[in-house]
């Protein structure tokens, strides 16, 4: 007997077996959420090393175009190398080797400059540590001499802190059992990062095999959206990837790029200045720059509270170094930032806050860097959504005209509110009915015209 696909008891099968899988679905996710989600952390953790590869590749991308565009290909053309399937080799794979070389390069560098110059300023932060509490000490000694109240609160409470550190350093029990405490975090904290340093190098391999055939991936991307979908949705995917990827490749490199001349101009003034660890400052605020708008406050504050207490004898340069920084920053909202990131995101400075505080929450510092492009790409999608109806209807889409708007008529007409003092008293009165009131009035005054002109 030959198997109808119209036959309605298969319809009504085929519906019966989706609900109950389900609902079986639906008990699992219910029942057994902390086994669903150890099993997606442990998928994660094995699929890590391809995601690292996806993302260098991805972030590596606009560097290797740039250099098979602007360098290798005008040289092959010097050089007279006619067009062919073997010149287009050989441009890809010393372009990828280019583009390796420039990335271990920037990593050897940030790690020479973290050993070189930020490391021995960490260490001479704590072999100094000691007098910088006693300096601060004195400098609280000095700021509440003439307030006895405050001194009365803050006095005691420092006293009681440092009798519990030296109650804590004296128990030789509370000290092993911190210690091993320690030495547990430590290593926890020593593997997770040979981990990520493994998953690292292994998508970095990976990443050089995305690079050499990238053009091979987005065309079977392609080939799959137009062969699953129809046409104009097929079109409307690739649109939509393609908005999202300028507006990531573009945020996330410009705000590099941003953050870099942010910390060099930092270090520029700070050694003008003679600030105390210019270059670990510098790095600081270059770094928590990536973050948009909390960044500058993020690195600001920590940096002069470090500036404060290495050279508490003289204050002032701590308010030179806040003066210096707001300036900077100043200059970066003002003119540098958008002359290099301009329209990027096209979000108002509301939905940028929102959307770093809501990603923050949720991812933390990854949160903070790329909610604002992700929040940028659901804001489009909403936009879209909304322009569509509104073509729809024939209605514009420009949102200052709705700014004033009190009602559009079935013939698509504004119109505007009126001030409450201009209006007639017969209007006040309506103006003074519910809006349920003044539709069925409305409409039983139209059906009055309309018998009047029978």
């Amino acid at each position: 007997m030959k198997l109808k696909i119209n036959n309605k008891y298969f319809k009504w099968g085929l519906t019966a077996f989706f609900v109950i899988a389900a609902s079986i679905c639906f008990y699992y996710l219910i029942f057994h959420i902390s086994e669903l989600i150890q099993n997606i952390k442990s998928l994660l953790g094995i699929v890590m090393p391809v995601v690292f590869g996806l993302v260098i590749a991805y972030l590596l991308t606009p560097i290797l175009n740039f250099i098979e565009k602007k360098i290798l290909n005008p040289l092959f053309d010097v050089l007279k190398v006619s067009q062919s399937l073997k010149r287009k080799r050989m441009i890809r794979a010393i372009g990828i080797i280019m583009t390796s070389l420039l990335m271990i390069l920037l990593i050897y560098g940030l790690i020479s400059m973290l050993i070189s110059q930020i490391v021995p300023s960490i260490q001479n932060i704590v072999s100094n540590f000691d007098t910088y509490v006693d300096n601060l000490s004195n400098w609280l000694n000095n700021l509440l001499e003439d307030n006895q109240d405050l001194k009365n609160f803050v006095l005691p409470q420092v006293n009681k802190l440092s009798l519990e550190l030296e109650s804590w350093l004296t128990d030789t029990a509370t000290l092993l059992e911190k210690s091993s405490e320690v030495l547990k975090t430590v290593s926890v904290n020593v593997l997770s990062f040979l981990r990520v340093a493994w998953n690292f190098i292994i998508g970095f391999i990976i990443s050089i095999y995305v690079l050499a055939s990238k053009e091979t991936f987005s065309a079977q991307s392609k080939k799959i959206a137009y062969a699953v979908f129809e046409n104009n949705i097929a079109n409307s995917i690739l649109s939509s990837f393609r908005f999202v990827h300028r507006t990531f490749i573009g945020f996330i490199s410009g705000k590099v790029l941003d953050s870099f001349i942010i910390g060099v101009l930092c270090f520029v003034g700070t050694s003008l200045m003679n600030t105390p660890y210019a270059v670990l400052v510098s790095v600081i605020v270059g770094v928590t720059n990536v973050i948009p708008f909390f960044g500058p406050y993020l690195g600001a504050i920590p940096s002069a509270f470090l500036i404060l207490i290495a050279d508490l004898n003289h204050p002032v340069n701590c308010l030179y170094f806040v003066i210096f920084i707001l300036f900077l920053q100043q200059l970066d909202g003002n003119l540098i930032g958008p002359k290099i990131l301009g329209e990027t995101t096209g979000l108002s400075g509301f939905w940028v806050i929102f959307s770093i505080t809501v990603f923050g929450g949720m991812f933390g510092v990854i949160g903070m860097i790329v909610g604002v492009p992700i929040f940028a790409v659901f804001f489009a999608c909403i936009k879209g959504l909304v322009h569509r109806s509104l073509n729809r209807k024939n209605l514009p889409l420009t949102s200052t005209v709705y700014q004033n708007l009190s009602s559009v008529d079935e013939n698509g007409e504004f119109h505007a509110i009126e001030e409450e003092s201009d209006l007639p008293d017969a209007e006040k009165e309506k103006k003074s009915e519910s809006t349920i009131a003044r539709f069925f009035r409305s409409r039983k005054e139209k059906k009055e015209k309309e018998s009047d002109k029978k």
